[in-house]
């Protein structure tokens, strides 16, 4: 049995504390992780305040995690101890489904959240399944790579789901955690990329970005300058919108996809839908195959979130800061 120090909430909304705990005998097909860094999510701020009713405390939080392998089960596939993996969201799935088939392992009814009832990252070792232990590609930069592992692969996995095109214009709603990387991304594309921003502080670290244009996102008439423009939108809000505003920027056929936790309906008008035969999307994160795509995609482009690097000791520090919207844009844990 290994024992593992972390940093855990004890209760919903309590500041996290150090947190010892013991992981049983190793399966046959599991893998250890000693943790080098760990992201800082809003859905670890999620979980911790236990916003969606999933959270069973002591929650240690953390599910943006790079490591090395120092243990693996016998039946494990293609690791090797020393190897850099990252692990995200998903630790575990069925493998046999049709979703694990086609390569949707993410879709697997049945998949292992790394912080859903059990413990995730902000420890010194994690445990996984083998096949969502992503071995990380030569040369990325570690210290950065854990935001790819959630929001990375978030705001990726929409950009084949809609088949969007190099010479698409294409709009990202909020330039967060979240929206920053799409807009790298999807320069990287080659498209056109139109930002959807309340906050106008931002507006010269967006374009730095990648970014064509940034649109005043509390203006309606700005909104009105580029109705019918664009192909795509990816909103990474987590807030009610104007979503017929919204939808009528987007050109016949286009596609509005949503990846943000927008807790209430959304009340999205049929003729707005229906006139220029457009469509509303949503997706989780991503499958195996496709992260690991995005990863590559990523050092071939150098491509990673803009990070603030805190120690694992500092972790309510840390917290604090993104909670008061002051991260620019991704936080990283330095645990080793």
């Amino acid at each position: 049995m290994r024992t593992v120090k972390a940093y855990a909430a004890l209760s919903s909304g309590s500041k996290l504390e150090e947190f010892t705990y013991k992981l049983p005998e190793l399966a046959s097909d599991q893998v250890d992780i000693k943790v080098h860094y760990c992201g800082l999510c809003h859905s670890d701020l999620s979980m911790l305040n236990n916003e969606w009713g999933t959270s069973k405390f002591p929650l240690v939080p953390g599910h943006e995690v790079v490591g090395e392998i120092v243990a693996l089960g016998k039946d494990v596939k293609n690791l090797k101890i020393g190897d850099m993996v990252g692990l995200g969201w998903y630790s575990g799935s069925c493998m046999y489904c049709n979703q694990c088939m086609d390569g949707s392992q993410h879709l697997c009814h049945t998949a292992e959240q790394t912080i859903v009832g059990r413990h995730g990252g902000f420890a010194d070792y994690v445990r996984s399944h083998w096949s969502w232990a992503i071995a990380l590609p030569k040369g990325i930069d570690l210290a950065k790579a854990g935001p790819l592992l959630c929001g990375g692969i978030t705001v990726f996995n929409p950009i084949f789901l809609a088949n969007v095109k190099p010479t698409d214009s294409v709009g990202v709603i909020g330039i967060g955690g979240l929206g920053h990387m799409a807009i790298k991304f999807l320069k990287a594309w080659g498209c056109e990329v139109i930002a959807f921003s309340s906050n106008p502080d931002k507006e010269s670290q967006i374009l730095e970005m990648g970014a064509s244009k940034v649109i005043d996102s509390t203006n309606p008439e700005a909104l009105k300058s580029i109705r019918g423009s664009l192909n795509f939108i990816l909103n990474t809000t987590n807030v009610t919108l104007d979503w017929d505003s919204y939808l009528k920027t987007l050109a016949p056929q286009g596609c509005f996809h949503n990846v943000g936790g927008v807790l209430e309906p959304m009340a999205i008008p049929a003729f707005s839908l229906i006139g220029g035969q457009k469509s509303v999307g949503g997706s989780p994160l991503g499958g195996i195959g496709l992260t690991r795509t995005m990863l590559d995609f990523c050092v071939r482009h150098d491509i990673y979130p803009s990070v603030e690097a805190f120690k694992l000791e500092d972790v309510n520090r840390a917290i604090a800061h993104l909670e008061n919207g002051k991260a620019r844009f991704r936080i990283v844990l330095n645990v080793s």
